[in-house]
C-alpha cells in the first residue's frame, strides 16, 4: 500500500467522526427542545387546569351561597326597610361574582376579587337571615300580643254589651218606678164646684143660674190628702168648654200623659202640704159673654185628668128675669 492511499483513509474517517459526532449533537439539541417544550407545555396545562379549578371551585361556593340567597327572598318576598337595602345589596354582589366567573380568561386577580366577594355575599346572606329570624320572633310576639288583644277586646264588648243591657233594664226598671212614683204623686181633687155669681154695683156678688146674669164663675174643689206627694208649688191647668164643645178663653197649652197637646184655660199655683187636704178656690171670666147650657171643666195635675166638674146656665125667661 502506498502511502497516499494510506492518507486518504485516515481523512476519510476523520471526516465520518465529524459527521457522525454532529449528527449526535444535532439530534441531542433536538431531543432537549422537545423536552424543553414539553415542559412548558406540561407547565401551561398545570396551570391551566388549576385555573379552571380555582374557577370551579368557586363557582361551587358561588351557586351554594346564590342559592341560600334565593331561598331567603323567596320565602321572604315582601322585604322592606333595611331588608331591602340589603337585599339590594346582595343582588348587585351576585351580578359582580357572576360576571368574573363566566369569564373564560379570567385573571388571578379576578379570581381572588372574587372569592373576596363570595366570602362577603356569604356574610351578608347569614346577616339578613339573622335579622328576618328575628323579625319573624318579633312578629310572632305581635301576633300573640294581638291574638290577647283581641280576646280582651272580644271580652270588653261582651262586657260593654252586658252592662248596657243591664243600664237598660235598669233604666227601664227605674222609669217604671219613676212612673209609679209620678203617678202616686199626683194630686186628686175632689168635691169640685162651679157658681155662677153676678157682681152686683156695690161689689157684693150673688150666684145666678141664668147665662145673660153671669158674669164669672167661682170654681173651687178638695184636693185631696197625698202621703207621697211632697210639699211645694204644685200646678194645676183648667180647661173650660164652652157648651159647643169648644175651649174657652184659652191661655196656652200643656201635654197630658197620652202625649196630646191641650188647650188650658187657666193656670193655677198651689202651695200644697204633704198629708193635708188642702181647699182651692179660683174665679173665671169668659173674654166676652156667657152662653145658655152645659159648660164642662176639667182639672189637669201631672198631665193626668184629677177631677172634672160641669155647670148649666139657663135662659133668662119672661122679661129678661
Amino acid at each position: 500500500m502506498d502511502y497516499n492511499s494510506t492518507q486518504q483513509k485516515d481523512n476519510r474517517k476523520t471526516i465520518y467522526t465529524i459527521l457522525i459526532a454532529a449528527l449526535v449533537l444535532t439530534w441531542g439539541y433536538i431531543i432537549y427542545l422537545r423536552t424543553q417544550n414539553k415542559q412548558e407545555v406540561t407547565t401551561i396545562t398545570t396551570e391551566k387546569a388549576a385555573v379552571i379549578t380555582s374557577r370551579d371551585s368557586l363557582k361551587a361556593a358561588f351557586d351554594n351561597v346564590e342559592l341560600k340567597a334565593d331561598s331567603l327572598t323567596n320565602t321572604n318576598v315582601q322585604l322592606q326597610g333595611s331588608l331591602a337595602e340589603r337585599n339590594s345589596e346582595i343582588l348587585k354582589l351576585k351580578n359582580n361574582i357572576r360576571n368574573i366567573l363566566n369569564k373564560k380568561n379570567a385573571t388571578d386577580d379576578e379570581l381572588k376579587q372574587a372569592k373576596s366577594m363570595i366570602k362577603e355575599l356569604n356574610d351578608k346572606v347569614d346577616g339578613m337571615l339573622v335579622e328576618i329570624n328575628k323579625l319573624k320572633g318579633e312578629n310572632a310576639e305581635l301576633t300573640t300580643t294581638n291574638q290577647q288583644l283581641n280576646t280582651e277586646k272580644t271580652q270588653l264588648t261582651s262586657d260593654k254589651k252586658n252592662l248596657e243591657t243591664n243600664l237598660n233594664n235598669t233604666q227601664n226598671e227605674n222609669k217604671k218606678l219613676a212612673d209609679k212614683v209620678d203617678v202616686a204623686t199626683t194630686l186628686h181633687a175632689s168635691n169640685i164646684g162651679v157658681t155662677a155669681v153676678t157682681i152686683k154695683g156695690n161689689g157684693k156678688e150673688k150666684e145666678t143660674s141664668k147665662a145673660k146674669k153671669a158674669d164669672m164663675f167661682v170654681i173651687g174643689c178638695i184636693l185631696d190628702e197625698n202621703r207621697i206627694t211632697p210639699s211645694g208649688t204644685k200646678t194645676l191647668y183648667v180647661c173650660v168648654f164652652n157648651p159647643n164643645g169648644s175651649p174657652s178663653g184659652t191661655e196656652g197649652t200643656f201635654t197630658t200623659r197620652e202625649g196630646e197637646t191641650k188647650p188650658y184655660t187657666n193656670r193655677v199655683e198651689v202651695n200644697y202640704e204633704q198629708g193635708k187636704a188642702i181647699p182651692v178656690s179660683f174665679n173665671w171670666k169668659p173674654d166676652e159673654h156667657f152662653e145658655s147650657g152645659e159648660y164642662k171643666i176639667e182639672i189637669y195635675n201631672n198631665g193626668f185628668k184629677i177631677g172634672e166638674g160641669r155647670k148649666t146656665l139657663k135662659k133668662s125667661g119672661f122679661l129678661g128675669l
